[in-house]
């Protein structure tokens, strides 16, 4: 019997194991805050990364300018964005993974997607777009599918949107400053996938 989302929510939100149990060391260096954004009637979802500090503090998905430029990606303004009953937000980590010796965020945490990934998405019946945003939402999603890079990856976009099953997947950069030199040298982007991308979400939202 598959569960409720309400019960997978709420087990997600008080998960601990990266910090208490965690598989993989070392463990997670500060009090877990898992973030997710979710309902049952959400057609669209967003695959992101895992939170950053400010996403961390906040405790709500996307409140920083990566998710300026993503709500401009997708056309939607923060009032849909963070309507629950339309767009779902699950990242690949739901807990900020800490900083590198760089500055940098880590990459999600291990435990996290084998944890928790299918409870989720069986308690989503209704998602029928899943935006992989960067490398490791697309392996997850895409399996031995994607490619080589995430170059590779994004510039097929258009045959792995059209594959047959559901939800069917659609590759995106990350849209961290990070990527903006990835986006001048990729002005195909902007002009071919966004418009489409833009199109898809519109109609889910409807």
């Amino acid at each position: 019997m598959t569960e409720s989302l309400d019960t997978v929510l709420r087990d997600l939100r008080a998960c601990r194991i990266c910090r208490d149990a965690p598989l993989y060391l070392p463990p997670l260096p500060h009090e877990p805050r898992p973030v997710i954004q979710a309902s049952a009637t959400a057609r669209l979802c967003i695959a992101g990364q895992a939170p950053g500090t400010r996403v961390h503090a906040s405790g709500q998905p996307f409140t920083d300018p990566s998710g300026v430029r993503l709500r401009n990606w997708l056309g939607l303004d923060e009032t849909v964005f963070y309507d629950a009953a339309k767009v779902a937000i699950v990242p690949m980590g739901h807990c900020f993974p800490g900083l590198d010796a760089k500055g940098g965020d880590k990459p999600p945490r291990r435990e996290c997607a084998p944890t928790w990934r299918a409870r989720v998405f069986e308690a989503l019946p209704a998602i029928e777009l899943v935006l992989a945003i960067g490398r490791y939402a697309q392996a997850w999603h895409l399996g031995s599918s994607q490619g080589a890079n995430l170059s590779e990856t994004v510039t097929n976009w258009r045959a792995i949107l059209a594959r047959p099953g559901r939800p069917r997947i659609l590759p995106l950069p990350h849209p961290s400053w990070r990527n903006n030199t990835w986006l001048k040298r990729n002005p195909w982007f902007d002009e071919d996938l966004v418009p489409v991308l833009r199109q898809e979400v519109a109609r889910l939202i409807a």
